[in-house]
């Protein structure tokens, strides 16, 4: 169906009412006050007796830009047949009579009319329909129009229509951006999830549509991306708190079920995190390739999952996206925690290989892993590292460190390393010289040294 016919009948409808645009109105609403060929324009139009381009084309040497802006607004009051300024402003285009002024006056009126649908509850069929016709006359906003309905419907809680505009919206084509590098409307309306705080919704956003085969833009699977980094993150911090009141004896211990719940929800988090990634990856664009292996090591890292955290790292490292020498230390402390010393000395290296020397952060991450992870002896051996690269050890890590050597004391080689370590600290004037004693019973002897 050709535009004009379609236009026809809408308006035999009855036409939706529109609103009156600030600045115009008080010219409206004074009809007397026109100037008598604005006047008889306005009536030929409203009798439908012509086309409206019929009509305008005669006229139009006596109708100034202004006349023509003050139809537009005219037929956008309440009551008046707003299809009809749809066809006047396709006339003004066609004939090259659309200035900014009139592009901005019309965007405005649209936006009222959207908004106008969106609150009475209108059948979404309706605003895209209406959107398609603004496309077909050469409506050409600064900004998406799909997404500022989409905003209207999220901002007017009305979040299940927002989800439904969006589907139809790529259902009918009407979704594809020019660039998929770019934002489209589903990474739009991920985002608006996001910022307010529905990280899960805007990933399962994402891995639905995705599901459904409605193939949201690339850009959107890095919007569920950093969601779901955000997600984990706040999920991660949770189970800290919960694990501190514990030891505090606030609350009680996890039971089987609890825990099965925990690592279930982790685990889905991961799983949804290869599902989105898998898709861009597969994809070989190379410009998102790198970030969302970024993400991935941002996700596997607040997970605390240093193998999968380190292999990500190198991928991002060899898809051009360099780490940097935070990621590098987090990375190893994570490993170091779970004992992996190849990864620690991969990682290690890695860091030399950028021409990074060793510094105190670096160590003090390392050192921290180790204590985490209850591997004492190499964090005993790292701070003694640190000492001998001339490195002042935080004073609460000497504190920890010596507490768990001395509480294994018992362990073989531990009394020669808390020795070993506590003359090593004393040299460097971080303790004061330690007493070191020995009693004998069958001799009734004690051995005392000072280190």
């Amino acid at each position: 169906m050709k535009f004009k016919s379609l236009l026809a009948s809408k308006r035999s409808n009855g036409g939706e009412p529109g609103t009156i645009i600030s600045g115009f109105s008080g010219s409206l609403l004074d009809l007397d006050g026109m100037n008598p060929e604005l006047y008889e324009a306005i009536e030929e139009l409203e009798r439908m007796d012509r086309e409206p381009s019929d009509i305008l084309e005669e006229m139009s040497m006596k109708l100034s830009a202004r006349d023509l802006q003050l139809v537009l607004v005219y037929f956008s009051q309440e009551g008046r047949d707003s299809w009809c300024a749809l066809e006047v402003f396709d006339w003004l285009r066609r004939v090259n009579r659309v200035d900014k002024e009139t592009m901005e006056l019309m965007v405005s009126i649209m936006c009222l009319w959207l908004a106008k649908l969106i609150d009475g509850d209108h059948p979404i069929d309706q605003l895209l329909d209406l959107l398609q016709e603004m496309d077909c006359v050469g409506l050409k906003p600064e900004f998406s129009m799909i997404e500022k309905v989409i905003s209207l419907y999220w901002d007017g809680g009305k979040k299940d229509q927002a989800c439904s505009f969006l589907e139809l919206v790529i259902q009918r084509g009407l979704a594809k951006p020019q660039d998929q590098n770019e934002q489209g409307p589903t990474g739009y309306l991920a985002w608006k999830m996001m910022v307010d705080g529905d990280y899960r919704g805007a990933v399962n956003l994402v891995i639905e549509l995705t599901e459904k085969g409605l193939e949201p833009e690339l850009y959107s699977y890095v919007i569920a991306m950093t969601a779901l980094v955000k997600e984990q993150n706040e999920f991660s911090k949770a189970l800290r708190k919960l694990k501190t009141s514990q030891k505090k004896g606030l609350i009680a211990q996890f039971g089987e079920e609890e825990l099965y719940s925990l690592e279930n929800y982790q685990l889905g988090l991961l799983s949804d995190g290869e599902k989105i990634s898998n898709r861009v990856i597969n994809g070989q664009n190379v410009r998102f390739i790198g970030v969302i292996h970024e993400k991935l090591l941002a996700l596997y890292s607040c997970a605390g999952r240093g193998a999968q955290a380190e292999h990500h790292l190198w991928q991002m490292k060899l898809a051009g996206k360099e780490p940097d020498r935070e990621m590098y230390a987090i990375v190893m402390a994570i490993c170091a925690s779970e004992n992996n010393k190849a990864a620690v000395l991969r990682l290690m290296a890695g860091l030399e290989s950028l021409g990074f020397s060793p510094r105190k952060k670096t160590s003090t991450w390392l050192l921290r892993g180790y204590l985490k992870g209850g591997h004492f002896v190499d964090a005993s051996n790292t701070l003694m590292n640190m000492l001998n690269k001339g490195f002042r050890p935080e004073n609460v890590d000497i504190a920890v460190v010596l507490q768990r050597l001395r509480k294994s004391i018992h362990d073989p080689g531990n009394v020669e390393l808390y020795l070993k370590l506590c003359k090593r600290l004393s040299e460097a004037d971080l303790i004061v010289p330690c007493l070191v004693y020995l009693y004998v019973p069958e001799l009734k002897l004690w051995i005392m040294k000072i280190l």
